[in-house]
């Protein structure tokens, strides 16, 4: 048996029951108008205000004012066609590039997804809904008092015509639910029957579950915990001596035990301790995500067993279990209400600090606290299931080596390959030439020692670090030191809209239309905020908006009136997900009139006016078409006369969350810079336009519809991301309506092409993006989990610390660059010094008579020990040198720096060599020396001469190499790099000289 409920639709009699049992039946006073036939367009159903067909036709492909975009979507786009042409479209446009052999532009792009559509036959097959496997988070600026249903409003009318175009017993508001089930007469499914809508399969437990139930769904989906694998810390301490470069220092320490150069030997370990700490702290970061993920839960739960109600260990959760979440208590698991209502704290979540109100049949997600309210629940997903599960599967280290360290190791590969066969040949040289055994290995050992850099990770680390303070000092904590370089290569930033581009709030609009005479905006106002306890904190975005913009002086002569107990004339009605209103009941308290106000969803409150009030209507569904198409949001307000009156119409309230109000001119400051603002939004495609118009982002924002998911099963991204989507990421501005795992997938789409990609969030959703991107940056009054995935934390509010920071980066960029540049050329002058030197000069050649010099020319293993020490000591004082950001994203152009780096050393090389040649001449009569007047040098003064040659030519290369293409003396040094390289440098040599 059955019974046609308040929407005229067919319902069991027991569902009635059953709801009136459990408390939640229907306020009739909250009952929309009922129509007995629901609504069959006559034209083919079309989602309005598709992005792709409105780059395209009519146009072009030339920009055209917004409004004039706003087209059908049976006009085109790729989901007119069959499911199997759209592969094949898509096919093509994701091949395009290879074919043309150029890349195509956004445009061109937006334009092929829509190019030949319109000429397709009238039957379409529409596209499947597509599901995501990761929960939505709620967030409280989210305005669940009108959802998106003014937006869909405003896309239903354009759709279907406005009530003058509509058939007589048309409804908006069953139009607007039968657009978001996807029902039509014209929806067919693939085998031409027609689509049935999404249902809610998910069983709800109002008893609870037995010990037995229980265990057998534990032994089946297991314990209620973050999986982990713990690694011990020492394991990952020595790790660290394991990688190539450790090994190859290794080697040298042990080859200077073996000659017993314990000096030397020290002084390798030490470089050897200090990178491996280094290199430790930055590894151990990447637990702290997880770590922090399971810091935030909470370990025991009340649930219903064998008909009672217990606290048990939250671990032992099983979905179907039966649980109690009341006001103070935590959400063990990924949770389904029962019924009635609470408001949760998601701060864990999403770093909001106001409460979400959650209803019958909303997932309430694990880490969440319970604020107000008490009701029963249904455990829906436990452990690696839930929300957090998903979200920790995603943050689990890739062990990949930073970029930075991929760049160290390319240049200290070449650098060894080069010392290693260099050193070899002179050791076998010497060996040959009759050379003990023990002094040409400690000779080459030492050669091989100073002419590896060993110790640039420790002073690129340095200059790190130091630059870390400069961006600390503006906003900008950094978290993993290596993000520094690759936020001076950033090349395209995914941006969050809300709290990042925005404000993160609703602001009224002075634009409010009003339907009655007399009535203003204050007056809309006042009727909305006696809609809601205005006596009491907001409840809701919506609440604080009316509540914080009225005038409360205005609100002293009114009380709320009614009998309580009361369902029919109960004196204020809360928000109900299924009537999507608020209703008071008032009374003047100076004039005792009795009087109804209500604020809703435009299209709620349009269904309870009468139908003589059809010029209202029309007025007022023009006036959501307006606003909707500049991605406004609508509130409308009605007031009843007594308590069985005729609803009227008061006006329209007119908000958004507007941009901030330097965003413009940051995104205007990093096109400049090179980098690529791309905005990634939950919020509504008209919403994410307008804000992208407004900001100058430009106006390629697509939807999700477009984009993968992630495996339901694997939880694995979609193979060939940058093969079959990157030309659509690309030529995206934005996208608008994403699920939270979208951002991870654009973000390793893009990664996946080569560019180095940035990403803001702040919530759990946004870890795993933060995470994986080259440069994850958690926004301030970021989630606990959110900033232990990123490499750098904001301190400040927006964009502009980004721009800030980039030009910082890219000013410690060029310091790593000129010291890596002088490093280089340092090595192949040292290096190729004395292996010229051994083959060409041949000391005791050139000896006095009477003196015995030796057969090949030496310095002094503490000489080459210093040479290297003081260098790099001196180095690091270049992380205060002055510096200059590029224009454009820094890239490492290798053999560019090694040509620079080679000319440099040969110069100091080649003058070195001279320098030794006429200091072993200096004995003989015909030698520059004796044309001086200087006369012979001893062998002791030609290695102190050399060893202040070398040290004073590194120096001076120092100096050259930080200037780029200008000559050294263009470019102004900072005071203490001068100090540091005269004083450590200069002056130790001079001393030991003179010694």
């Amino acid at each position: 048996m059955s019974s046609t409920d308040i929407n005229g639709s067919e319902r069991e009699v027991g569902d009635t029951a059953r709801e009136a049992a459990s408390g939640d039946a229907v306020p009739p006073m909250l009952a929309p108008p009922s129509s007995a036939t629901r609504v069959s367009s006559t034209k083919p159903r079309a989602k309005a205000f598709s992005d792709i067909s409105a780059m395209v036709a009519g146009t072009g492909g030339i920009d055209v004012p917004y409004n004039s975009r706003m087209l059908p979507y049976d006009a085109g786009g790729l989901d007119a066609l069959p499911e199997k042409d759209q592969e094949v479209l898509r096919d093509a446009i994701m091949n395009a590039t290879g074919r043309s052999g150029r890349t195509k532009t956004k445009s061109e792009i937006a334009s092929m997804m829509a190019q030949g559509l319109m000429d397709q036959g009238a039957t379409r097959i529409p596209r499947k809904r597509q599901g995501s496997n990761a929960d939505v988070i709620v967030k409280f600026g989210y305005a669940p008092q009108l959802g998106y249903d003014d937006l869909r409003m405003a896309e239903a009318i354009v759709r279907h015509g406005k009530v003058g175009e509509r058939r007589e017993d048309s409804d908006i508001a069953e139009m607007i639910q039968a657009d978001l089930e996807g029902v039509g007469e014209d929806e067919l499914d693939e085998h031409g029957n027609k689509r049935v809508p999404v249902v809610d399969d998910f069983v709800y437990n109002h008893v609870g579950l037995t010990d037995a139930e229980a265990k057998a769904l534990l032994e089946k989906y297991g314990k209620n915990e973050l999986p982990e694998k713990i690694v011990p810390k020492w394991r990952l301490f020595l790790d660290q001596f394991r990688a190539p470069m450790p090994i190859m220092i290794w080697l040298a320490i042990i080859i200077e035990a073996a000659i017993t150069n314990w000096i030397d030997m020290a002084i390798l370990l030490v470089i050897q301790f200090t990178n491996a700490s280094i290199s430790f702290y930055e590894l151990n970061k990447a637990g702290n995500a997880v770590k922090a993920l399971k810091n935030s839960l909470k370990p025991t739960a009340t649930c219903k067993r064998n008909g009672k109600w217990e606290v048990i260990n939250a671990t032992l959760l099983v979905p179907g279990d039966l649980v109690l979440l009341a006001s103070g208590s935590a959400i063990p698991a990924d949770c389904r209400v029962n019924g009635s209502e609470i408001d949760v704290d998601q701060a864990a979540l999403t770093g909001e600090s106001l409460p979400v109100t959650f209803y019958k049949g909303d997932s309430c997600k694990m880490g969440s606290t319970v604020v107000r309210g008490e009701v029963e629940a249904t455990v829906e997903f436990t452990g690696a299931d839930t929300f957090f599960g998903k979200t920790a599967s995603l943050l689990a280290s890739s062990g990949d080596f930073s970029h930075l360290q991929i760049i160290l190791m390319k240049f200290m590969i070449v650098l060894v390959v080069l010392s290693l066969t260099l050193c070899a040949i002179v050791f076998i040289y010497l060996m040959v030439g009759g050379v003990h055994l023990e002094e040409a290995l400690s000779q080459t050992v030492v050669l091989l020692v100073a002419s590896i850099p060993l110790a640039i990770e420790i002073v690129t680390n340095t200059t790190l670090a130091i630059g870390s303070k400069a961006l600390a000092k503006h906003g900008a904590i950094v978290a993993r030191l290596s993000a520094i370089e690759d936020l001076a290569g950033m090349t395209i930033l995914c941006s969050d809209k809300t709290g990042t581009l925005t404000l993160n709030k609703m602001v009224l609009q002075d634009e409010t239309p009003t339907y009655s005479p007399g009535v203003t905006q204050e007056t809309v106002l006042v009727y909305a905020a006696l809609a809601a306890k205005w006596k009491e904190p907001p409840r809701d975005a919506l609440d604080r908006l009316t509540l914080g913009s009225v005038n409360m002086d205005l609100l002293v002569d009114y009380e709320q009136t009614g009998k309580h107990e009361d369902a029919v004339h109960s004196y204020f009605v809360p928000f109900d997900p299924r009537f999507k209103r608020t209703e008071g009941t008032l009374r003047n308290t100076k004039t005792g009139a009795e009087f109804k106000t209500t604020k809703g969803a435009p299209h709620i409150i349009l269904g309870l006016l009468n139908d003589s009030d059809k010029e209202v209507k029309e007025q007022v569904e023009a006036m959501v078409v307006h606003f909707g198409e500049m991605g406004i949001r609508t509130l409308a307000v009605a007031k009843m006369d007594g308590w069985n009156g005729e609803w009227k119409m008061m006006g329209l309230l007119t908000f958004l969350d507007p941009p901030r109000p330097d965003t413009k001119q940051t995104i205007i400051d990093a096109n400049k810079y090179g980098v690529n603002v791309k905005m990634i939004t939950g919020d509504h495609l008209l919403i994410a336009k307008q804000t992208a118009k407004t900001l100058a982002m430009g106006d390629k924002i697509f939807g999700s519809e477009n984009l993968p998911m992630m495996d339901m099963e694997t939880k694995q991204k979609p193979p060939d991301l940058g093969k079959n989507y990157g030309n659509m990421v690309l030529a995206a501005d934005g996208f608008a309506q994403m699920f939270p795992e979208h951002k991870y997938l654009i973000v390793e789409t893009l990664r996946e092409l080569g560019y180095s990609v940035g990403a803001t969030g702040d919530g759990v959703n946004d870890a795993p993006a933060l995470k994986h991107a080259d440069v994850g940056i958690a926004v301030k009054g970021a989630t606990d989990a959110a900033n232990a995935a990123a490499d750098i934390i904001l301190t400040e509010e927006g964009l502009s610390t980004i721009v800030l920071g980039i030009i910082i980066a890219r000013e410690i960029f060029s310091r790593i660059n000129n010291f890596i540049t002088y490093r280089i050329s340092a090595t192949l002058q040292l290096l190729l010094f004395f292996f010229i030197a051994i083959f060409a000069f041949h000391p005791n050649d050139y000896s006095p008579e009477g003196e015995e010099w030796p057969e090949f020319f030496f310095m002094p293993v503490l000489m080459l020990m210093l040479i290297t020490l003081l260098n790099d000591g001196t180095l690091i004082t270049i992380a205060y040198d002055y510096a200059e950001a590029q224009p454009t994203p820094c890239r490492w152009n290798m053999p560019a720096l090694f040509i620079t780096s080679t000319v440099l050393g040969m110069v100091s090389c080649l003058s070195s060599l001279l320098l030794l040649w006429f200091l072993l001449t200096s004995h003989d009569r015909n030698g520059l020396f004796h044309k001086l007047g200087i006369g012979g040098v001893d062998y002791g003064q030609i290695t102190t001469a050399i060893y202040l040659k070398v040290s004073v030519s590194d120096f001076l290369t120092l100096f050259s190499a930080r200037t780029g293409p200008k000559f050294f003396w263009q470019v102004k040094p900072a005071a203490i790099l001068l100090m540091g390289g005269h004083r450590f440098d200069h002056i130790i040599s001079s001393c030991y000289f003179l010694a």
